[in-house]
Protein backbone atom coordinates (compact mmCIF):
# COMPACT_ATOMS: atom_id res chain seq x y z
CA UNK A 1 0.00 0.00 0.00
CA UNK A 2 1.28 3.40 -0.93
CA UNK A 3 1.82 6.33 1.91
CA UNK A 4 -1.13 8.99 1.46
CA UNK A 5 1.41 11.92 1.11
CA UNK A 6 4.77 11.17 -0.74
CA UNK A 7 7.49 12.86 -0.28
CA UNK A 8 7.99 16.13 -2.60
CA UNK A 9 11.45 15.75 -4.80
CA UNK A 10 12.64 18.79 -5.45
CA UNK A 11 15.28 19.35 -7.65
CA UNK A 12 18.13 21.76 -7.71
CA UNK A 13 17.60 25.36 -9.33
CA UNK A 14 19.36 26.14 -12.05
CA UNK A 15 21.93 28.94 -12.71
CA UNK A 16 20.61 32.12 -13.60
CA UNK A 17 21.00 32.83 -17.27
CA UNK A 18 24.03 34.34 -18.10
CA UNK A 19 22.52 37.67 -20.84
CA UNK A 20 24.87 39.98 -22.57
CA UNK A 21 24.08 43.46 -21.55
CA UNK A 22 22.81 45.27 -24.21
CA UNK A 23 22.19 48.70 -25.02
CA UNK A 24 18.52 50.25 -25.51
CA UNK A 25 19.74 52.01 -28.60
CA UNK A 26 22.59 50.72 -31.12
CA UNK A 27 23.73 51.03 -34.47
CA UNK A 28 20.66 48.97 -35.87
CA UNK A 29 18.45 51.27 -34.34
CA UNK A 30 20.55 54.63 -35.16
CA UNK A 31 20.33 53.21 -38.36
CA UNK A 32 16.34 52.56 -38.14
CA UNK A 33 15.44 55.90 -36.86
CA UNK A 34 17.87 57.53 -39.60
CA UNK A 35 16.12 55.97 -42.49
CA UNK A 36 12.49 56.66 -40.73
CA UNK A 37 13.08 60.57 -40.34
CA UNK A 38 14.84 60.78 -44.12
CA UNK A 39 11.39 59.11 -45.08
CA UNK A 40 9.38 61.05 -43.45
CA UNK A 41 11.08 64.28 -44.57
CA UNK A 42 11.00 63.09 -48.33
CA UNK A 43 7.31 62.22 -47.90
CA UNK A 44 6.70 65.56 -46.64
CA UNK A 45 8.40 67.53 -49.05
CA UNK A 46 7.37 65.03 -51.65
CA UNK A 47 3.38 64.63 -50.98
CA UNK A 48 3.08 67.53 -48.68
CA UNK A 49 1.72 67.89 -44.83
CA UNK A 50 -1.55 65.94 -45.54
CA UNK A 51 -0.19 62.70 -46.89
CA UNK A 52 2.35 62.98 -44.35
CA UNK A 53 -0.40 62.67 -41.56
CA UNK A 54 -2.19 60.14 -43.25
CA UNK A 55 0.97 58.24 -43.35
CA UNK A 56 1.96 58.86 -40.03
CA UNK A 57 -1.75 57.77 -38.84
CA UNK A 58 -2.04 54.69 -40.50
CA UNK A 59 1.28 53.42 -39.37
CA UNK A 60 0.40 54.31 -35.93
CA UNK A 61 -2.95 51.81 -35.99
CA UNK A 62 -0.34 49.70 -37.45
CA UNK A 63 1.90 49.61 -34.19
CA UNK A 64 -0.75 49.37 -31.86
CA UNK A 65 -2.23 46.22 -33.73
CA UNK A 66 0.86 44.96 -33.82
CA UNK A 67 2.07 45.83 -30.32
CA UNK A 68 0.24 43.05 -28.21
CA UNK A 69 1.24 40.53 -30.49
CA UNK A 70 5.28 41.60 -30.23
CA UNK A 71 4.45 41.70 -25.97
CA UNK A 72 3.10 38.32 -26.41
CA UNK A 73 5.68 36.63 -28.53
CA UNK A 74 8.45 38.15 -26.16
CA UNK A 75 6.34 36.62 -23.22
CA UNK A 76 6.01 32.97 -24.49
CA UNK A 77 10.30 33.44 -25.50
CA UNK A 78 10.39 34.62 -21.78
CA UNK A 79 8.18 31.31 -20.60
CA UNK A 80 10.51 28.74 -23.13
CA UNK A 81 13.59 30.48 -21.54
CA UNK A 82 12.00 29.71 -18.23
CA UNK A 83 10.69 26.38 -18.77
CA UNK A 84 12.65 24.45 -21.20
CA UNK A 85 15.80 22.41 -19.16
CA UNK A 86 18.85 24.05 -20.30
CA UNK A 87 20.74 20.93 -20.20
CA UNK A 88 18.25 19.53 -22.56
CA UNK A 89 18.67 22.22 -24.54
CA UNK A 90 22.45 22.42 -24.89
CA UNK A 91 22.60 18.87 -25.52
CA UNK A 92 20.12 18.57 -27.94
CA UNK A 93 20.98 21.99 -29.86
CA UNK A 94 24.09 22.98 -28.46
CA UNK A 95 27.36 23.77 -29.96
CA UNK A 96 28.34 19.87 -28.94
CA UNK A 97 25.12 18.36 -30.21
CA UNK A 98 27.09 18.05 -34.24
CA UNK A 99 24.61 17.58 -37.59
CA UNK A 100 21.98 15.68 -35.27
CA UNK A 101 21.53 19.12 -33.91
CA UNK A 102 21.36 20.97 -36.89
CA UNK A 103 18.73 18.70 -37.90
CA UNK A 104 16.60 18.72 -35.19
CA UNK A 105 16.43 22.84 -35.54
CA UNK A 106 15.67 22.93 -39.12
CA UNK A 107 12.54 20.54 -37.96
CA UNK A 108 11.82 22.35 -35.27
CA UNK A 109 11.45 25.27 -37.82
CA UNK A 110 9.68 23.41 -39.98
CA UNK A 111 7.12 22.83 -38.10
CA UNK A 112 6.92 25.68 -35.72
CA UNK A 113 4.03 27.67 -36.94
CA UNK A 114 3.30 31.59 -36.45
CA UNK A 115 5.27 34.73 -37.94
CA UNK A 116 8.45 36.13 -37.28
CA UNK A 117 6.81 38.61 -34.44
CA UNK A 118 6.78 34.85 -32.49
CA UNK A 119 9.66 33.00 -34.10
CA UNK A 120 12.37 35.40 -33.72
CA UNK A 121 11.82 35.56 -30.19
CA UNK A 122 11.76 32.23 -29.34
CA UNK A 123 14.76 31.58 -31.46
CA UNK A 124 16.21 34.24 -29.00
CA UNK A 125 15.52 32.19 -26.14
CA UNK A 126 16.51 28.87 -27.47
CA UNK A 127 20.26 30.90 -27.90
CA UNK A 128 19.95 32.06 -24.17
CA UNK A 129 19.35 28.57 -22.57
CA UNK A 130 22.16 26.96 -24.50
CA UNK A 131 21.35 26.42 -28.27
CA UNK A 132 24.24 27.46 -30.71
CA UNK A 133 24.18 29.94 -33.11
CA UNK A 134 23.98 27.93 -36.09
CA UNK A 135 21.12 26.03 -34.60
CA UNK A 136 19.37 29.15 -34.68
CA UNK A 137 19.98 29.96 -37.98
CA UNK A 138 19.05 26.36 -39.17
CA UNK A 139 15.80 27.26 -37.21
CA UNK A 140 14.95 30.80 -38.62
CA UNK A 141 16.31 29.51 -42.43
CA UNK A 142 14.16 26.28 -42.21
CA UNK A 143 10.95 28.25 -40.86
CA UNK A 144 11.51 30.87 -43.61
CA UNK A 145 12.22 28.25 -46.35
CA UNK A 146 10.09 25.31 -44.98
CA UNK A 147 7.71 25.91 -42.55
CA UNK A 148 4.08 24.53 -42.87
CA UNK A 149 2.00 27.31 -42.49
CA UNK A 150 3.87 29.54 -45.39
CA UNK A 151 3.32 26.41 -47.86
CA UNK A 152 -0.12 25.89 -46.92
CA UNK A 153 -1.79 29.31 -46.65
CA UNK A 154 0.29 31.03 -49.17
CA UNK A 155 2.50 28.95 -51.92
CA UNK A 156 0.02 26.03 -52.67
CA UNK A 157 -2.68 28.26 -53.61
CA UNK A 158 -0.89 30.98 -55.34
CA UNK A 159 1.56 28.48 -57.24
CA UNK A 160 0.47 24.66 -56.77
CA UNK A 161 1.71 21.59 -55.44
CA UNK A 162 4.28 20.78 -58.83
CA UNK A 163 5.96 24.21 -58.08
CA UNK A 164 5.75 23.88 -54.32
CA UNK A 165 7.31 20.03 -54.22
CA UNK A 166 10.07 21.21 -56.16
CA UNK A 167 10.91 24.47 -54.07
CA UNK A 168 10.62 22.09 -50.97
CA UNK A 169 13.15 19.63 -52.25
CA UNK A 170 15.76 21.85 -53.48
CA UNK A 171 15.33 24.01 -50.23
CA UNK A 172 15.68 21.39 -48.14
CA UNK A 173 19.62 20.90 -47.90
CA UNK A 174 19.63 24.84 -47.45
CA UNK A 175 18.98 25.08 -43.63
CA UNK A 176 21.67 22.45 -42.79
CA UNK A 177 23.96 24.34 -44.63
CA UNK A 178 23.54 27.62 -43.65
CA UNK A 179 23.29 26.14 -39.35
CA UNK A 180 26.68 24.14 -40.27
CA UNK A 181 28.79 27.59 -41.66
CA UNK A 182 27.27 29.43 -38.82
CA UNK A 183 28.99 26.89 -36.70
CA UNK A 184 31.91 26.76 -38.94
CA UNK A 185 32.60 30.82 -38.91
CA UNK A 186 31.73 31.26 -35.22
CA UNK A 187 34.03 28.44 -34.28
CA UNK A 188 36.51 29.89 -37.14
CA UNK A 189 36.51 33.31 -36.26
CA UNK A 190 34.57 34.30 -32.82
CA UNK A 191 35.91 31.89 -30.83
CA UNK A 192 39.25 31.89 -32.50
CA UNK A 193 39.73 35.35 -31.79
CA UNK A 194 38.50 35.63 -28.15
CA UNK A 195 40.31 32.23 -27.37
CA UNK A 196 36.75 30.87 -26.20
Amino acid sequence: MRPLHQPQVRLPPEAPLQRRPRKAFDWSSATVAVAVAVSAAWVYWRDGQARFFEILVSDLYLFVDILPKVLAACLIASFVAVLMPRAAVQRWVGGESGVLGVLIATLAGVICPGGPITIFPVAAAFVAIGADLGAAVAFITSWTLLGYSRILVWELPFFGGEFVIWRVIISIPLPIVAGLLTRSVVVRFVRGETGG
